[in-house]
């Protein structure tokens, strides 16, 4: 999900520039640098942005302002953790801005809507379903992978609805033609992109994902 500055309040953008400001040195503060030095994985780290950037240059216009495309952050969250994933994904969306040469007075919301949220809520999941879920492998590939990329992807994307409707930028009627009718539509592509990702990292390279663990999810199961 992409949205236009021009579509918001001075104010809201405001706003969210201290939100996000908030976000990332909370990212920065917290990220685990010396393990992923250690573990070896700074180029995974780095690959994941680049491949982070291609992905969401694949964009389908839907309004003037506002486009589709797939997150892919449910999986960089189940990878990294939060932090590294905050870190990742504002480092794709310079990426975005840099070649498309958008206005950064939006660089903010989008890292918001389309970054912080969607990360956030996967990492709440994470952490709901270990509590609530039978730690097992299919529940953590089918409820942490597919079903929660789904449900992030849904998510924020009602998420850029309401700010649109509170913001006047449209009215809700306006967006249930035009733009809610997708919502449905996003659901399995999301899950599908993530949950396959995560499938293939924990069947060929368990130790990339931090969230995942042969003693939790295999042995004994």
């Amino acid at each position: 999900m992409a949205v236009d500055q021009t579509l918001f309040p001075p104010a809201l953008l405001w706003l969210v520039d201290l939100l996000y400001a908030l976000a990332l040195i909370a990212a920065l503060r917290l990220a685990p640098w010396r393990r992923l030095i250690e573990a070896g994985l700074i180029h995974v780290f780095l690959g994941t942005v680049v491949v982070l950037m291609l992905l969401w240059h694949l964009r389908a216009d839907v309004q003037p302002g506002l486009s589709f495309h797939l997150l892919g952050l449910t999986a960089v969250t189940l990878i990294f953790g939060w932090s590294l994933a905050v870190v990742a994904a504002s480092l794709a969306l310079v990426g975005v801005y840099l070649n498309t040469g958008a206005g950064w007075s939006g660089f903010a919301m989008n890292a918001i809507v389309a970054g912080v949220v969607p990360i956030t809520l996967t990492q709440t999941l994470l952490i709901l379903i270990r509590w609530y879920l039978p730690k097992q492998f299919f529940v953590y590939v089918l409820v942490n992978g597919f079903l929660t990329a789904g449900f992030v992807g849904v998510a924020s994307a009602y998420l850029v609805t309401w700010l649109l409707v509170l913001s006047g930028a449209y009215s809700f009627a306006q967006l249930d033609q035009s733009f809610l009718p997708f919502f449905p539509l996003m659901f399995l592509p999301e899950a599908m992109l993530n949950g396959w990702i995560m499938v293939i990292l924990v069947a060929f390279r368990p130790h990339w994902v931090y969230s995942f663990s042969d003693e939790q999810y295999l042995n004994g199961k």
